[in-house]
């Protein structure tokens, strides 16, 4: 299995453009809210199942893959997920579902395009497209520069 560090390194490699990098500030945690509040849409078969069960089940399950690797950045992304999550229940209350998949659809289409021009910039391809499990990466890189910025020196 591949360590943490080694995942965040060769996606470094892809992200060294400064203008990237920005781009992928900008647009890596709304595509995270946007595929949270599609789920979050997505019907409950069972009646004792709460709205946003299936997306529930996908953080616990990327959870479990960052602790397998990295505990101090499964923590960090956990605490994402669960603001991300309280907003998308937030959301799905106030807007509804329909407004919420509007938006949401909206919101990852345009990151999505975001994440493209940052690439454009870097003069290469985005890492998933060599390795679907860069879609996981990404969210880690950004927390792992987060974690560091504010003063934790061992974040995987």
């Amino acid at each position: 299995m591949r360590s943490m560090q080694d995942w965040l390194d060769s996606y470094s490699a892809d992200h060294r453009n400064p203008v990237n990098q920005v781009f992928h500030w900008l647009c890596v945690p709304p595509i995270v809210w946007s595929v949270i509040a599609l789920l979050w849409a997505v019907p409950v078969p069972l009646g004792q199942l709460r709205p946003g069960s299936w997306a529930v089940l996908v953080m616990v399950l990327a959870f479990y893959w960052y602790w397998r690797r990295s505990h101090r950045l499964a923590l960090g992304l956990l605490l994402a997920f669960a603001l991300l999550g309280l907003l998308t229940n937030y959301l799905y209350w106030q807007l509804g579902v329909a407004q919420l998949c509007y938006l949401a659809l909206g919101v990852f289409v345009v990151a999505w395009i975001g994440q493209f021009i940052g690439h454009k910039f870097e003069g290469r391809k985005p890492s998933f497209l060599t390795d679907l499990s860069y879609l996981l990466i990404g969210p880690a890189w950004l927390m792992a520069k987060l974690l560091r910025k504010l003063g934790f020196k061992q974040v995987t």
